[in-house]
């Protein structure tokens, strides 16, 4: 049946007006930053991809998967702007300036580059471990002011600035970390351990899946000039 055109036009328009489903919209993102993910798919993204599926607009690390997701792009100085939600004893992290996985080869962020803890401190499973293993240390080398985290199953946001040896990670409006990794790891780093990813000066961004769920959003990222 054909429609006259003032009914095709009045259809179109409320279309238009209709609500995208969740998993496609895309937040404003403020001016200089980039989007590293289209709430849809995980184009831009390579590794394990396996582990993490995307779910309701995130990307979510799946409660068996594990494994690097990492950016295709590698970044040097950056600041980088994130939402994640936890659920009950979850463990996961953000590795910066990692380097890029060998095939068959699983390398860990923590050391080959740097990782900022994400982990539900109020897990009792938690209940002894050391400082610079709670939610956003630099995994070994700096830890984390703590007790600015929302409660398990609530959207946090965390924003990591890297500049030259200077890390700094505000969660949820507070500065937790603000350090010189040169510094922290003279003479050696808390651990006791070698991170040869401290010389780093660029590398890839990547999820540190370690078999729990957890969920991102509203990745975005300004490169540091």
């Amino acid at each position: 049946m054909r429609l006259p055109v003032r009914a095709v036009v009045s259809a179109l328009l409320l279309v238009g007006l209709m609500p995208m489903p969740l998993g496609a919209q895309s937040p404003a993102v403020e001016e200089g930053f980039t989007p590293l993910f289209d709430g849809r798919t995980l184009e831009g993204w390579q590794g394990a991809k396996d582990g993490y599926e995307v779910r309701d607009g995130a990307i979510v690390s799946l409660p068996k998967g594990s494994g690097n997701l990492c950016t295709v792009k590698q970044y040097s100085d950056f600041h980088l702007k994130f939402e994640f939600k936890l659920t009950p004893g979850a463990n996961n992290g953000i590795g910066i300036r990692v380097p890029t996985e060998e095939p068959g080869k699983r390398l860990d962020p923590a050391y080959a580059g740097m990782e900022i803890q994400v982990l539900d401190d109020s897990s009792p499973r938690y209940k002894d471990i050391k400082p610079w293993q709670h939610h956003g240390s630099i995994y070994g080398v700096v830890p984390a002011k703590t007790g600015f985290l929302k409660p398990v199953g609530e959207w946090n946001h965390e924003e990591i600035i890297a500049r030259g040896k200077r890390i700094t990670v505000i969660l949820n409006g507070e500065t937790i970390v603000d350090a010189d990794i040169e510094q922290a790891s003279t003479p050696q780093t808390i651990d006791g351990r070698d991170h040869p990813g401290l010389k780093r000066d660029s590398g890839h961004i990547c999820f540190c899946g370690h078999g729990a769920e957890v969920w991102f959003r509203n990745l975005r990222i300004r490169e540091l000039r």
